[in-house]
C-alpha cells in the first residue's frame, strides 16, 4: 500500500489566530499514524514559480485512506477554522509511489 502526503504552502495573515491552529495539530496528526517530514519556514530556495506563502508542510500518513481520516475527523476540524482564518495558502492530498 502507498504512503499519502498532505502537502501544504501557506502564508501566515495573524501568527497569534496561527498559534492557536499550530500548537493543537500535530497531536491529531500523529493519533491518526501520521508524521511531519516538514513542518514550518525553514531555509527555502525556490527553484521556479511564484512562492504561495513562507510556511511549508509535508506529512507522511500510511495511507491515503488515513490522510483523509485525519482531516475529516472531529478533532482536526474543530482546529481547521483557525489555519483557515489566520493563514492562505493550498493543501494537497498526494498518493506516494506505490512500493511493489
Amino acid at each position: 500500500m502507498a504512503k499519502a502526503y498532505i502537502v501544504g504552502q501557506l502564508a501566515v495573515t495573524n501568527a497569534e489566530g496561527y498559534a492557536k491552529y499550530s500548537a493543537v495539530v500535530p497531536g491529531t496528526v500523529q493519533a491518526h499514524g501520521g508524521k511531519y517530514l516538514v513542518r514550518g519556514g525553514g531555509q527555502v530556495s525556490q527553484l521556479e514559480g511564484v512562492s504561495q506563502g513562507e510556511r511549508r508542510v509535508v506529512i507522511e500518513f500510511p495511507s491515503r485512506q488515513a490522510a483523509q481520516n485525519w482531516y475529516h475527523s472531529p478533532e482536526y476540524q474543530a482546529i481547521l477554522p483557525h489555519r483557515q482564518a489566520n493563514s492562505v495558502g493550498h493543501i494537497a492530498l498526494v498518493d506516494g509511489v506505490d512500493p511493489a
